[in-house]
């Protein structure tokens, strides 16, 4: 890229202003890390369905791929290898959007090694967001200006097992939030016991009960949290009763 000389003229604020604001756009335009792939199954504009940003205008970039199979997972198509495109085509569709408020999801999104530089792309064009994982995987790996929504799986999922406990030191006290999708009275009493045993209402912003659709009635999961007064924050899927509870891209 060629930059037209500005001869001898003098500085001035303006000029200085304007010559480092074409400079900060070559650099990006010339960012080796727009290059890298990325394996996606969708990207769409829709309103965020879940946790503390719920019912915002929001953009998802769903990432392809995923390292468990949760028994109630509702995206398995997410599974799939997804189609290729390079992370600059995806910041030049989230841009399209006029939106500023962008979550990173799967799928697990920590899965691949494209994650992290879009992120840091995507902060660095100054919007805010939100990476949602499934907390198998170390989280500390992500800016840290990324609001971090990560799963704790319950037995209820199949997958406790698979849950990476040092991220919990790795949490954002004033920024992260925790997620709990409960089937049955087994997963409550085993969230509350995590909750009391890891002193999480410390460790996270913001703690989050769902209840896994057509397993768990909502009223029922509501009921417990009022009983014991949890310091919890109840969520329902609002996507699902916005749009069909099986309909893709919202």
């Amino acid at each position: 890229m060629r930059i037209v000389s500005v001869g001898n003229r003098k500085n001035t604020p303006d000029t200085t202003h304007s010559k480092r604001t074409l400079m900060k756009t070559i650099d990006t335009m010339e960012d080796a890390r727009l290059t890298t792939p990325l394996r996606i199954i969708e990207i769409f504009k829709s309103i965020q369905g879940e946790s503390t940003w719920a019912g915002l205008p929001c953009v998802f970039v769903r990432l392809a791929c995923c390292n468990l199979q949760c028994n109630w997972c509702d995206t398995p198509y997410a599974q799939s290898d997804g189609e290729t495109k390079t992370i600059a085509e995806v910041l030049q569709y989230v841009d399209s959007c006029g939106l500023r408020l962008v979550e990173i999801t799967g799928g697990e999104p920590l899965m691949q090694q494209g994650c992290l530089p879009l992120a840091e792309l995507l902060l660095a064009k100054g919007y805010e967001v939100l990476v949602e994982t499934n907390g198998s995987l170390p989280i500390n790996v992500l800016p840290d200006k990324v609001v971090r929504i990560m799963d704790l799986k319950c037995p209820g999922s199949g997958m406790s097992e698979k849950n990476h406990w040092p991220n919990l030191n790795y949490l954002a006290p004033h920024r992260d939030e925790v997620k709990f999708v409960i089937a049955s009275r087994n997963d409550y009493e085993w969230s509350c016991d995590i909750l009391k045993r890891y002193n999480l209402p410390e460790r996270c912003r913001t703690i989050l009960f769902s209840a896994v659709v057509n397993l768990l009635p909502p009223v029922q999961l509501v009921e417990w949290i009022l009983q014991d007064n949890l310091p919890v924050r109840f969520q329902l899927q609002l996507h699902k009763y916005v749009w069909p509870a099986d309909q893709r891209g919202v």
